[in-house]
């Protein structure tokens, strides 16, 4: 397998700029979609390490756990689409700042 021959603070270190790249994403961005990306991004990241520590001590822990994200990002994925298609077809945008609108 290609894993066992890239060392794992290469991966660890690819983790780390993808999760970064992702912070970056949600803090800067104002796009609700690209935020849901960012997200995802961020997910992702965690799930690279996981499996990384777990195959660093030869147990499945980190596979359950990226497992259970997976879970997670899908169902994260399905219900932030399914309120990004409602709020576009309220405001006709999808910028964060119009969000304070739903309020009233």
């Amino acid at each position: 397998m290609i894993l066992n021959q890239v060392p794992s603070a290469h991966i660890l270190s690819f983790a780390a700029v993808i999760f970064f790249i992702g912070l970056t994403g949600l803090v800067v961005r104002r796009n609700l979609l690209v935020i849901l990306m960012c997200i995802e991004l961020m997910l992702n990241a965690v799930n690279l390490t996981f499996v990384t520590f777990a195959r660093m001590q030869g147990s499945l822990d980190g596979e359950i756990a990226t497992l259970f994200i997976m879970v997670v990002a899908a169902a994260e994925s399905a219900v932030g689409l399914g309120l990004l298609i409602a709020l576009f077809r309220t405001l006709r945008s999808v910028d964060t700042q119009n969000l304070s609108v739903l309020k009233e």
